[in-house]
């Protein structure tokens, strides 16, 4: 029943970021950063063709990235409810892994029973987002500036 639930609250969320502009919902002028502080040098700033190539390929390589994920969350749909075993050529098992994560909710419960207040958080590094805009919309950053006279 709460599967079920779960599920339909998902697909009416999904519904309503479609019909919001996506970028409306995670996008704010408060949230950039300052440049890190290995930035390139006006003398080694590439030419702006190189930017915008590596530009492309990036937005490229995360669209295929996220494509890639979409497959594999379909995929494990399916793989994920599967009873241990071999089906054709493929054995599906679960293993342990040795990656490890911080239990929140026993550090929360040691927090509050040592009364140490809150437990301590940082931001996480800042993202890189490339966005394509019009090209007419585009700035050269050693473009002279035109002052009216």
């Amino acid at each position: 029943m709460f599967q079920r639930f779960a599920r339909t609250a998902r697909t009416i969320t999904a519904g309503l970021r479609s019909v919001i502009t996506p970028a409306a919902l995670v996008r704010s002028l408060d949230e950039t950063v300052a440049d890190p502080s290995d930035v390139y040098t006006d003398e080694e700033m590439p030419d702006a063709e190189a930017i915008e190539e590596a530009a492309a390929a990036y937005t490229a390589a995360a669209d295929q990235a996220r494509a890639a994920d979409r497959s594999k969350r379909q995929a494990k749909k399916t793989l994920g409810r599967l009873p241990a075993g071999l089906y054709g050529r493929f054995l599906v098992e679960r293993v342990r892994t040795s990656r490890q994560t911080p239990d929140l909710d026993a550090i929360r419960a040691t927090y509050q029973r040592l009364g140490l207040g809150p437990v301590p958080m940082r931001d996480c590094a800042a993202s890189l987002r490339v966005t394509e805009t019009a090209a007419a919309a585009t700035v050269e950053t050693d473009a002279p500036l035109l002052v009216a006279a």
